[in-house]
């Protein structure tokens, strides 16, 4: 097990069910775990209607860890959550009304992946959406900045969830880091962050973001309530 400590932020290269029996209680999760689909990542594009229109990803993506196996969000759960793609395992989710839906397509046409994503959450008792353009090169945010991981969501959509959970919720864990967002956006805000990833080149681009965020964070923090 490799952990590097940046900031405000511990994070952790590893199995998430080795590492978190060591990290003690946390505030809350939000994170987007493997869903158990076999999601193949597309890595080269030039159909003009397509996702990834008229360029590609800097680099071929490999298949994600566990995506093949049935994904058990129970361990997750038992304090306040957030939990995307779990329309594809909802059936083993309580019932909630409280759903996030990130709108991204912003009403292109020909847009072939799907046009929202779904987040299942115990911290809302309605469902709450945000409309954020993420279409290849086509984006609100983050424009010029390389995509890091197939399933790699903006940083102002994690900083909205985040904005749902509890005043009281100032340490949040990943336990499925990826490129490390959910972490970027936590500094952001002025939370402390706890991560954890498998893959040991996903892990390195998360402490390189992460690491950024924190020299940035004294220009634009917002500052956690005590």
């Amino acid at each position: 097990m490799r952990i590097e400590v940046i900031g405000a932020a511990t994070l952790y290269l590893g199995d998430c069910r080795d590492v978190l029996p060591t990290i003690g209680a946390v505030d809350a999760v939000v994170t987007d775990p493997p869903y158990g689909i076999g999601f193949k990542p597309n890595t080269r594009s030039t159909g003009a209607n397509d996702v990834y229109a008229g360029g590609h990803f800097g680099t071929d993506f490999a298949p994600i860890h566990g995506d093949r196996e049935a994904f058990d969000p129970a361990p997750f759960i038992k304090g306040p959550a957030i939990l995307w793609g779990a329309n594809n395992y909802a059936a083993r989710l309580p019932d909630s009304n409280g759903w996030l839906c990130w709108y991204k397509s912003a009403g292109i046409v020909g847009f072939k992946m799907s046009e929202c994503e779904l987040a299942w959450t115990n911290v809302l008792g309605s469902t709450r959406h945000i409309d954020h353009l993420w279409h290849g090169f086509k984006r609100a945010s983050q424009n010029g900045d390389r995509v890091n991981h197939p399933t790699e969501k903006p940083v102002e959509v994690m900083k909205w969830c985040i904005s749902h959970l509890p005043a009281t919720a100032n340490t949040i864990l990943d336990p499925f880091m990826g490129s490390g967002t959910t972490g970027v956006a936590a500094v952001q805000m002025g939370r402390k962050f706890i991560g954890i990833e498998l893959d040991a080149g996903y892990f390195d681009i998360s402490c390189r973001r992460i690491e950024q965020a924190q020299r940035q964070s004294d220009m634009f923090i917002e500052r956690a309530a005590p």
